[in-house]
């Protein structure tokens, strides 16, 4: 059993599934950083040079292979919900958690990132809205949502170790 956090950018995926595995004592796995490894080159770059669809095929192959892991903490990244075929992958051997955020918190967080291809440009606010609402739907899919706007790291986690879904497999 694994326990795989998406949503968007900045709603605290990797901060909450580092935190998370290492209370677990699970290994923690980030597809994007994966993905890096696996081509020598940062995801910008990847986009840049390759475009969405080619980094898309890319993220459903790792995650073809992260699936079949056990006690592993995944962090996927904000797309990768977009597929049908990941999303199936994940729940087969996993509780799918979706975290969330306000547009304003998620700029607020990720506005000093320069690696972000998805909302390159001067302001980013009017395309987090926008993909946060072309992906709502995919979003609904997950067993469990949790909104981390104004909770902490420390509080996400306790929320998640808690949630019975998860707590009863766990143990």
């Amino acid at each position: 059993m694994n326990i795989v956090l998406v949503g968007f950018m900045g709603t605290g995926k990797s901060a909450v599934g580092k935190l998370l595995a290492k209370k677990l004592d699970w290994q923690f796995i980030d597809v994007d950083q994966t993905i890096e490894q696996e081509v020598g080159m940062s995801i910008s770059a990847l986009f840049a040079q390759s475009g969405e669809p080619y980094f898309r095929d890319l993220e459903t192959k790792a995650i073809q292979l992260v699936s079949l892991l056990e006690k592993a903490v995944i962090s996927c990244g904000g797309g990768a919900v977009l597929r049908v075929e990941n999303m199936e992958e994940l729940e087969r051997n996993g509780v799918v958690v979706c975290l969330t955020a306000t547009p304003e918190k998620i700029y607020e967080r990720i506005k000093h990132n320069t690696d972000r291809p998805l909302l390159a440009g001067k302001n980013p606010l009017p395309k987090i809205v926008e993909l946060l609402k072309s992906r709502e739907h995919y979003y609904k899919r997950c067993h469990i949502t949790i909104d981390t706007t104004h909770l902490p790291v420390e509080e996400v986690v306790s929320l998640l170790l808690t949630e019975p879904l998860i707590a009863s497999k766990i143990k």
